[in-house]
């Protein structure tokens, strides 16, 4: 249905920003998609009562006045799935920016209806059926070749099933062209294209969750030792300004081993979302050396944007993740932030005179957290494919205040918590995850992962190393106090091997070749030489030696140092560190 196509008695009755009120109409179905006034501004429904229907707005109602038309559409706010998804960037409502741009300009006209895919562009399409195939939902029809590094399958909707009558040849297709007919039961005729579309806040279905077992590899030794997360899993990254919480997804976009990136910048600063959008278009994927962005889809809305698409925005990304999930794909969406999502749930909820619940937020926020975050997860598609969805989402609690409401309610539902310190950030120890605050609890789900493909000594080095850090944690109580001078050798060897994990290990460098991804074999390795180093001092202390003299030695800076000078493809220059630390000792003897 296209803009303007509808008759309308419908008017604007009153104007709160971008809420919307039509008086005495039962024209209107809840969350059902409208366009308001003469410029066709997209809304959509949140709200009827016997004598008023609240609107919602996605861009900016200026100009708007009472009086204006309200149409209908009668059907719910959705998203255009099929090829092309990747490689773009589009806006909260899935407006393609760069047609925009081309079309308009820097800025976005009210009402711009631009198509979301490009609709003139053919795709070559390989179809796998034949006439008199039974077909259901989410069962693939034919592929396209989206991009080097992905194939895109064409699947029927989910809603759909029936016979094939009609199979086009193999060739090139635009995405409206048929290229299968499908009859249903009641005997009507479907035309299969390389499109269909999908309700934002509805989640897509499956055929079953399946448990979670298979870690997503980071490459970033704070995260896949201490802190790890699971494939079809949640993580929150809470943290100040500038303690870097997007700089930890860029990271994490770039190495995870995920196959798909869904980078969504929700109220993000708009000089900031240029970063972006100007590093991804650069970056070369590591894995195929291919530029980035052939597996990546970026949705930018920034903070001067209409309010209620930073909403829209959230659910848009976690569509597009859950349609390439069906595919089989292994997808990571990246909410950066998830506070201004909030902050706009607070503003609307305002707006409708609803009853503010802590910190002005709306009694629903947990609620609507919790729905948003439940859509990961680690899955059988209809199609009998496995895939998955891992929702990563950035947390800005002001002033680094973790107390406050979005922190603590995301905190409820997701269960990786990785907390960044305003302290670490500032002596630029990145990422500035802080150890002491932070937590998986994925462990226990991934321990026979580990054990199998890594080493069954990986979780156990891993325990020893965190065990460290937490004695570190009370002697540095005792150090503010009184100061480290009284404190006996042993004890001291814990704050120096301490330093030691956080400088060598903990510490990552994402401007330095060997430093910024490490594969899970030489971080199992360099905790092995690390625990070794702390064995080995400790039975020298034993002999009534002084750790100032091992220390003078120089063998905990080369332990610190070895993160760079043992490259990823040579691990094996790790055992010749155990020789070291031997020598060291000896030569103090």
């Amino acid at each position: 249905m296209q803009r303007g196509d509808i008759l309308n008695d419908n008017v604007i009755y009153s104007i709160n920003g971008p809420v919307v009120t039509v008086k005495d109409t039962t024209s209107f179905a809840m969350l059902e998609m409208v366009y308001v006034g003469h410029k066709q501004l997209l809304g959509e429904v949140i709200s009827i009562k016997k004598e008023f229907t609240t609107i919602q707005v996605y861009e900016s109602t200026t100009g708007l006045k009472p009086g204006d038309p309200v149409y209908p559409t009668g059907m719910p706010i959705s998203v255009t799935l099929g090829p092309g998804i990747l490689m773009n960037i589009f806006d909260g409502i899935e407006r393609p920016l760069k047609e925009i741009a081309a079309e308009s300009g820097a800025f976005i006209g009210a009402g711009s209806n631009v198509d979301p895919l490009d609709m003139a562009k053919t795709w070559e399409v390989t179809l796998t059926v034949k006439v008199g195939d039974q077909l259901e939902g989410g069962q693939v029809y034919g592929t396209v070749p989206e991009t080097e590094l992905i194939l895109h399958k064409l699947m029927v909707s989910p809603t759909l099933k029936g016979e094939v009558i009609e199979v086009r040849e193999n060739g090139s297709y635009t995405l409206k062209d048929w290229v299968v007919r499908l009859r249903d039961a009641e005997g009507e005729v479907h035309e299969l294209t390389l499109i269909q579309k999908w309700p934002i806040k509805t989640a897509r279905p499956i055929k079953r969750r399946l448990p979670i077992s298979v870690p997503l590899i980071t490459g970033q030794r704070v995260i896949d030792t201490l802190f790890p997360i699971a494939k079809g899993g949640t993580a929150s990254i809470p943290g100040g300004f500038g303690t870097g919480k997007t700089m930890t997804q860029h990271q994490l976009a770039k190495w995870c081993d995920a196959d798909i990136i869904v980078y969504v910048g929700c109220g993000e600063r708009g000089n900031e979302m240029t970063q972006v959008l100007e590093e991804f278009s650069e970056l070369i994927d590591p894995k195929t050396q291919r530029p980035l962005m052939e597996r990546t889809v970026l949705i930018a809305n920034t903070s001067n944007m209409p309010v209620a698409a930073r909403e829209a925005s959230i659910y848009t990304g976690i569509t597009l993740a859950e349609y390439y999930r069906d595919m089989g794909y292994h997808v990571a969406i990246m909410a950066d932030s998830t506070s201004r999502w909030a902050e706009a749930l607070r503003e609307i909820s305002g707006r409708l005179e609803e009853m503010p619940a802590e910190e002005g937020f709306p009694a629903y926020l947990p609620s609507r957290i919790s729905q948003f975050y439940e859509r990961a997860a680690y899955v059988e598609n209809l199609n009998l494919t496995e895939g998955s969805i891992t929702i990563i989402g950035a947390v800005s609690p002001q002033g680094a205040d973790f107390s406050e409401p979005v922190t603590q309610n995301t905190k409820r539902f997701v269960r990786c918590f990785w907390a960044l310190d305003k302290q670490l950030a500032y002596i630029r120890h990145y990422s500035a995850i802080n150890w002491n605050q932070s937590y998986s609890e994925y462990l226990g789900d991934l321990s026979k992962w580990y054990n199998k493909n890594i080493s069954p000594k990986f979780l156990l080095n891993r325990n020893d190393i965190t065990v460290l850090l937490a004695a570190e944690n009370k002697l540095m109580e005792i150090v503010k106090l009184i100061g480290s001078d009284v404190l006996p050798d042993d004890q001291k060897l814990v704050i120096e091997v301490a330093k030691v994990i956080r400088v060598g290990f903990l510490q990552q460098n994402a401007f330095h070749k060997e430093d910024t991804y490490v594969p899970l074999q030489k971080q199992m390795k360099m905790m092995d030489v690390i625990l070794y180093l702390n064995k080995r001092a400790k039975e020298y202390l034993t002999t009534g030696k002084s750790l100032h003299m091992l220390l003078d030695s120089g063998i905990f800076d080369k332990v610190t140092k070895m993160k760079y000078d043992v490259p990823n493809d040579n691990i094996g220059l790790l055992d010749s560190y155990f020789n070291m630390i031997d020598d060291a000792i000896a030569k103090i003897r």
